[in-house]
């Protein structure tokens, strides 16, 4: 080979200097991706099936049921793979789908992402509902991706994304609209192109029994232009109906198309109250003067004015003084189905329509006055459901002060029930006058906690005490007294509570009660803050001022909560610290605005209000009326919380060496395990269908296709959950198991252009997703079985060197850090955590390994998904709470303080299912045949009576994909049956206890095994995987004895059993509870019912012989009286035919002689008697003659 020439070696030289360049400019091309990754941003809005590709507005969620309109679309696909005898339907709204960037124009942004290859990634999440007892517990996600489509044409399409607009500026009549932003416009060129000008991506909307809350995540598949995530909320408002003149209304009111400002300037911000992650539509009052709300169902990314039809009557009373009437409505909550508001002293609720919850007779026509004749001066709300019910709280007023109304709401049925039962709140606390400021309610525990305004007559002296009312067994505790006023903390963050610290002059005015279900920490606040994790120990919170009041407070029950104050301040706490933060008005809010302002940004102004306060998806919101000269805007904007306490740090700085008050520079988390089966979320992935078109723009019908797919997809997850396991544990096995083997051959019809309808259905697409991995981070939830655990690692490069030698006995020699982690667990005695710390001294670095565990103690076993225990793990470092920040392409986050919900209890997604197919294998290697029905059905195959039985079931995991045999004790039981499906008919108790208890002395047991284990009371057998084999038995009293056969095959039962571990299992918190049905064939009849058969049956052959036997005998003589009385007939018959024949012929002979002459004449008798006798002699034998 020659040696390389200066010229080839020259080029590799530039090469390589390319390739260092472009290393070395990689990173700044990447800084400035992510510079610019805040520009663009996605927008969704809902579209009818109908108006696909129209440029329009965004549809209302009105339409809750799917829709026959895809079968015509399905008749077309001939040679597919599925099966078009089944009932494929849509849904009635489209996702459309586009994006947008700054100083941009949208239509051209959405050209060239799809020509780039942008796709984007839509995750639809329903909400479980609230009454689990109607339906299944269950996390469910679909992901799809999007479908691009050419729009009809019109005006441009989403405009939203034109060029200097912002998509969080909202107007009235439920649409969102933005307010230019003072930067030159960029015009729209005209389109030259020939396939596509206008375009967007389309998806289904799918519908879900038992949802009314959606989240819609929409994100990139990583071609194109780069994209944050983005999250919408698209909800189903349940208080919108079609109008006469076909165009959407209200049912609650009137809608309001002009905003006034004195609806909003100058007026104080009240608290947006609703069910946690349930309540579909949020509404807010408090506008003055006006029987009007603020309604959305999108988190106010749109919202309406309405003007609500009550009747705003109201008498004052010598019960119920009125001193002013108002229009205002100065509470309102919604639930999940339910809005409640109060007017002056009165209440009123509106049930919405919801087909996907429960039926529609349910649903209110107007406003229903509740409580007519009670005087009524607060509504509390109650955050979380219990039990299956929503629940609100009204506190009275007048004559039953002392007294609080409890509100349940379930599948829309509103009831109050006055509380405390029989006594008054007064008399329990044995004061003379008392009244209730403040009520929450702790599901679970069924408890109401209650703020109490006492007092003594010979006393003027108020005191406000914390008492607790047990619903269960009617005791009321008095937890706490308030102290009067407000103790000196002397320049502390904060002071423990021991009544042996010394007061000031500002007494303490209580004005309500904040409570996180997760963590048991409970707030008591008005000018002051108190908190406590066990409602007697109390912290007074110093950082807040007693100067300030607080008006409400604003929990995200994830670790943050938000405080405002009569005068529009804003405090931010993080739980399970001591410090407040001032964030408005503060030096970091100046900074944060100015930076706004420069950047020109639309949702600041010189003139705002603040409406509302809230959090979403762990951050904080505020909803504020703008006030740009004649241009006045409500605004959603989110409050950068993190950003703001950087800036507050600016001011700290100085009093650190290295400038930073962190105590780490880098934190990770490290071997997280799949979340899925932490987060029990299920998932299932489903893609458009391929379209046969060069351009890959989707039609009306692929479209179609695609919204029929989805629906039969998310049908075969509902009827999954049957009795029989299939042999395959995945919903969609039944879908492709007859057409998977000719998969290659729709491929080749496919890339031949052969496929009917233009579409080809790739099986593959469509299937549930098993193996999700973790995001980095701790997952949203964690559900803990019994005994359950969950491990992570902490990675922390420590600020500095912060290593030491220890000084402990013991640890001389070893090496300890002075970055520490701690574990916060709010219900220690039913959770555990385990801390393990290895120090890494040559990374400078320490790493933590963390086991969360459950006691198992503090859960007894239930349903899937029922009655689950809340709590919570907090993972803090030390020094790090407010002071620790990690900058990301989405700005700066939190860090050093972690916070995870933890469900203990029976995780959804876990079931026992029969498992026929070891069954059906295991009989027939026991009992060496099988022998199944006439008519054969393969979905309930039959057992023979006489044959030992052995069931066998599985615990199947829906979630992760796991399915293994239950080999955990359980309790079998017959619970109902008959001769025919039709016919079956439930047991009582006692009818199942005789069917099934050992102890039966009424002969009426069906089976029976050769077990001796029982039950602690022996009324039941134990059966395990081990000891399954049943016999059965029929008894005389038992309703399978003596079936009556239909024809000539044997006797049938169909026996409804019962399998539960509930009481005999003690391996989890599940009661596996399973009710299917068996099939048993060939029957024994009863003892004389077989009698009375063989007998009748013995006589019959009996009687039949002995017929047959005469029947032999008696026939020859049978024969021969048969020939003689046939001869006797002959004769007769020939004699009479010889008499008519002779006398017939002497008339002609007479009658001829009298017509030819005289001579002829009439015989006499005699010669008749002559010729008689002559011939009875020629008739004698010949032997009697004479020769």
């Amino acid at each position: 080979m020659s040696p390389a020439s200066p010229v080839w070696l020259r080029v590799r030289v530039l090469r390589v200097l390319w390739a260092l360049l472009a290393v070395l400019l990689g990173p700044w091309r990447l800084w400035a991706v992510i510079h610019d990754f805040h520009e663009c941003t996605w927008h969704v809005v809902l579209n009818k099936f109908q108006r696909v590709g129209e440029n329009l507005e965004s549809d209302q969620f009105v339409h809750q049921e799917p829709v026959d309109t895809v079968r015509g679309v399905f008749n077309m696909l001939v040679d597919s793979p599925i099966d078009r005898r089944e009932r494929y339907l849509g849904f009635p709204y489209y996702l459309k789908i586009n994006y947008s960037c700054h100083g941009q124009h949208s239509e051209d942004l959405v050209r060239s992402g799809h020509l780039m290859g942008l796709k984007p990634l839509v995750l639809v999440t329903f909400q479980a509902p609230v009454n689990f007892y109607r339906w299944k517990i269950e996390q469910l996600q679909i992901q799809m991706e999007a479908a691009p489509f050419r729009s009809k044409g019109g005006p441009p399409g989403l405009r939203e994304g034109a060029a200097g607009r912002s998509p969080d500026i909202l107007g009235p009549g439920g649409t969102s609209w933005e307010m230019p932003v003072p930067l030159p416009p960029v015009p729209a060129e005209p389109c030259m192109a020939t396939e596509v000008c206008v375009m967007s991506w389309y998806t289904p909307m799918p519908i879900k029994n038992g949802s009314v809350v959606m989240r819609v995540d929409v994100s990139s598949n990583g071609l194109g232009p780069i994209i944050p995530s983005k999250r919408f909320h698209v909800n189903i408002n349940g208080f919108l109906k079609m109008g006469a003149d076909n165009r959407i209304q209200f049912t609650v009111g009137d809608e309001l198309f002009d905003i006034k400002p004195r609806y909003f300037v100058n007026v104080s911000s009240r608290p947006l109250w609703y069910n946690v992650d349930q309540s579909p539509v949020l509404i807010l009052g408090g506008i003055p003067n006006e029987k009007a709300l603020l309604m959305t169902s999108t988190n106010f990314r749109e919202f309406s004015l309405v003007e609500l039809s009550i009747d705003s009557c109201w008498v004052g009373s010598f019960y119920c003084p009125q001193a002013d009437f108002s229009a205002t409505i100065y509470d309102a909550i919604s639930t999940e189905s339910t809005l409640f508001i109060r007017q002056n002293q009165l209440i009123y609720y509106y049930t919405g329509t919801y087909a996907t919850l429960y039926d529609s007779s349910h649903s209110s026509g107007k406003w229903v006055r509740v409580l007519a004749s009670e005087c009524i001066k607060k509504l509390c709300p109650v955050y979380f459901s219990s039990n299956g019910s929503d629940h609100v709280i009204a506190l009275t007023t007048g004559k039953h002060e002392g007294y609080l109304h409890f509100g349940t709401i379930t599948d829309g049925l509103v009831s109050f029930e006055l509380l405390p039962r029989n006594q008054t709140a007064c008399k329990r606390m044995f004061v003379d006058r008392c009244s209730i400021t403040w009520a929450i309610f702790i599901p679970g525990q069924n408890i109401l906690m209650m703020l109490v305004e006492t007092q003594y007559d010979d006393s003027d002296q108020k005191y406000h005490q914390l008492a607790s009312y047990d619903l269960i067994t009617e005791e009321m505790t008095i937890l706490y007294t308030v102290p009067l006023f407000i103790p000196d903390a002397r320049g502390l963050e904060f002071l423990m509570i021991l009544e042996t610290e010394s007061y000031t002059n500002t007494p303490m005015i209580p004005k309500g009660l904040s409570f996180n279900l997760y963590n048991n920490l409970l707030f008591i606040w008005g000018n002051f803050l108190l908190q406590s994790y066990n409602a007697e120990n109390f912290i007074y919170l110093a950082d807040f001022p007693k100067e300030s009041s607080i008006k409400y407070m604003v929990n995200s029950f994830r670790g943050d909560v938000a405080i405002v104050t009569e005068t529009e301040e804003i405090w931010y706490l993080l739980e399970g610290t001591y410090h407040l933060y001032r964030i408005f008005p503060s030096h970091g809010w100046d900074i944060h605005v100015s930076l706004q302002v420069m950047k020109q940004s639309s949702l600041y102004a010189s003139k705002e209000t603040m409406v509302t306060l809230f959090y979403e998806e762990n951050k904080l919101y505020q909803l504020v009326y703008l006030t740009h000269g004649k241009q006045d805007q409500l605004v959603k904007r989110l409050v950068p919380m993190e950003k703001l306490l950087m800036y507050e740090q600016h001011k700290q700085i100085h009093t650190v060496r290295d400038g930073n008050l962190c105590p780490f520079e880098v934190m990770r988390l490290g071997n997280l395990p799949n979340p899925q089966a932490y987060t029990r979320q299920e998932r299932y992935l489903a893609r458009p269908p391929m379209v046969l078109n060069p351009s890959g723009f989707h039609s009306e019908n692929s479209l179609a296709v695609y919204q029929g797919l989805v629906y039969y997809l998310l049908r075969l997850h509902s009827k999954y959950h049957k009795p029989y396991a299939d042999p395959v544990h995945d919903p969609t096995w039944r879908w492709w198991k007859n057409k998977k083997q000719d998969e290659d051959y729709y491929f080749y019809l496919a890339s031949n252009w052969l496929s009917a309808g233009g579409v080809h259905i790739d099986m593959g697409s469509y299937e549930k997703i098993y193996d999700l991995k973790s995001h980095f981070g701790l997952p949203e939830r964690i559900f803990l079985d019994k005994g359950g655990e969950y491990h992570f690692s902490i990675f922390l490069t420590a600020r500095g060197y912060s290593f030491e030698m220890g000084t402990n006995i013991g640890s001389a020699f070893k090496v300890q850090s002075k970055v520490s982690v701690g574990v916060v667990l709010a219900d220690p005695s039913c959770t555990e955590s385990l801390i393990k710390q290895k120090v890494l001294v040559k990374r400078n670095s320490v790493l933590f390994l963390i086991t969360l565990r459950d006691k198992s103690l503090c859960y007894d076993q239930g349903i899937s998904g029922h009655h689950l225990m809340k709590t919570s793990m907090m993972v803090k470092v030390v020094g790090a709470s407010g002071f620790c920040f990690q900058d990301t392409h989405l700005g700066p986050r939190l860090q050093g303080n972690l916070m995870v919900p933890v469900f203990i209890g029976c995780p959804p997604g876990k079931r026992l299912a029969f498992d026929i197919t070891y069954t059906l294998k295991y009989m027939r290697q026991q009992n060496k045949h099988y022998f199944d029905c006439m008519h054969v059905d393969p979905e309930m195959p039959c057992f023979l009576y006489r044959d030992m039985f052995y069931p066998f079931f599985l615990i199947q995991d829906l979630v992760t994909g796991d399915s293994g045999s239950f080999k955990g004790s359980y309790v079998l039981k017959v619970v109902g049956g008959g001769p025919s499906l039709d016919s079956i008919v439930d047991y009582n108790e006692e009818e199942i206890y005789r069917y099934n208890s050992p102890l039966d002395k009424t002969g009426s047991r069906i089976w029976t095994t050769k077990t001796s284990e029982t039950t602690h009371d022996m009324a039941f057998y134990i059966m395990s995987y081990k000891r399954s084999g049943i016999e059965w038995l029929c008894l005389e009293n038992s309703p399978c004895y003596d079936m009556t056969p239909q024809g000539i095959i044997a006797p049938e039962f169909f026996f409804k059993v019962l399998v539960s571990n509930r009481g005999v299992d003690n391996s989890t918190y599940c009661n596996y509870q399973l009710i299917f049905l068996l099939h048993i064939h060939g029957l024994p009849l009863s003892a004389k019912r077989a009698l009375f058969i063989v007998i009748v049956s013995a006589s019959v052959l009996v009687g039949m012989v002995i017929l047959y036997i005469l029947f032999c005998l008696l026939w020859p003589y049978a024969v021969n009286a048969c020939n003689h009385l046939r001869w006797r007939i002959n004769n007769i018959i020939a004699s009479e035919s010889y008499y008519t024949y002779a006398t017939s012929s002497r008339a002609f002979s007479i009658s001829s002689q009298s017509s030819f002459g005289p001579l002829s004449q009439v015989p006499s008798v005699d010669d008749f008697k002559v010729q008689d006798q002559k011939h009875k002699a020629d008739l004698e034998p010949a032997e009697k003659k004479k020769p």
